[in-house]
């Protein structure tokens, strides 16, 4: 008997002595196998979670030229008052609106294309649109930034050529940033790219045979066979993609060295959060910070959880 089938065993009698020695000797190597993810969950996530949450009730600090001390609620009372973490939080929810639609759908149409039967070479175009999700992305970022350079880039001078007169500044203007952005985003869909093909090749050719059968054309199948079937593989990215733009600093720090800039329109929460922990050295009121974008990412992932049942299918599930 396996180590999984043995875990209800486990659980009831609550001790491994109490289980055959073929078994006891299953679990304890699975749990050896086990192991090394358990000491890195341990030791880079859980026992860090908990030190984060200590550390947002003291006024701790990287100099600490003050005595270290429990403040309570003060940094958590401070947050609230700072009108800088709202506005970055306004700069977060702002560009999440406008990437994630694109970060879903273009993935989704690239795939429909790929695993479309008409399309020839299907091997060379999955390996090209995964090719940038293995670049390292700060190469990528610098890379993107002199293909948006208002006066160099390529990008300007291909849309001046075909008659477009004063192009966008991109990075440098705060209307067009938010659009460069999504463009040096949509870069690593690569990912994303090669889940969407996977749950596309699930699908059961059956569905589509039965609705070709009812006379359904390609939109119809579209919305009620194809979408339905890879609804989960759907839920799965919209929640990372959720996460990934909730905690996004990445680019507008390797771009305007987390200046924010143009006009603050790139301090992104996880952004002010890294200046005030690591740049500052404000570590408690870092850490009240990171709390508070956890509860957000918490609530907003629950939230995404509490509808699915509503528009995610999941093949065999009772209703």
């Amino acid at each position: 008997m396996s180590l999984f089938a043995q875990f209800p065993r486990l659980t009831r009698e609550g001790s491994l002595r109490k289980l055959t020695p073929i078994a006891r000797r299953e679990a304890l190597w699975g749990l050896l196998f086990l192991s090394p993810w358990l000491i890195g969950f341990l030791g880079f996530t859980l026992i860090p979670m908990v030190a984060s949450l200590g550390f947002s009730f003291l006024n701790l600090t990287i100099t600490q030229e003050e005595p270290l001390r429990f403040v309570g609620t003060e940094n958590y009372q401070m947050l609230a008052r700072d009108s800088q973490v709202w506005d970055s939080l306004l700069v977060t929810v702002k560009y999440a609106l406008l990437a994630l639609p694109f970060g879903l759908i273009i993935p989704i149409g690239l795939a429909l294309l790929i695993n479309s039967k008409y399309l020839r070479g299907k091997s060379f175009f999955r390996t090209v649109f995964y090719m940038p999700a293995i670049v390292p992305f700060v190469a990528a970022i610098y890379g993107w930034n002199g293909m948006l350079n208002p006066e160099t880039g390529w990008v300007n001078q291909t849309l001046e050529a075909i008659g477009i007169q004063n192009p966008p500044t991109w990075v440098n203007d705060p209307t067009w940033v938010y659009p460069a952005l999504v463009i040096i985003g949509l870069w690593g869909v690569g990912n994303s790219l090669v889940l969407y093909l996977a749950g596309l090749q699930g699908v059961p050719t059956e569905l589509y045979d039965a609705a070709q059968v009812d006379g359904a054309g390609w939109w119809a199948t579209l919305f009620n066979v194809t979408l339905p079937m890879i609804s989960p593989v759907i839920m799965y990215d919209l929640t990372l993609s959720v996460i990934g733009l909730f905690q996004y600093f990445l680019v507008p720090l390797v771009l305007n060295s987390g200046t924010g800039a143009p006009g603050g329109a790139t301090m992104f929460l996880n952004l002010h959060l890294y200046k005030n922990f690591f740049a500052y050295g404000y570590l408690g009121y870092g850490a009240a910070m990171a709390w508070l974008l956890f509860v957000i990412i918490l609530i907003v992932t629950l939230i995404l959880f509490k509808t699915q049942k509503y528009w995610v299918f999941y093949a065999g599930e009772s209703r």
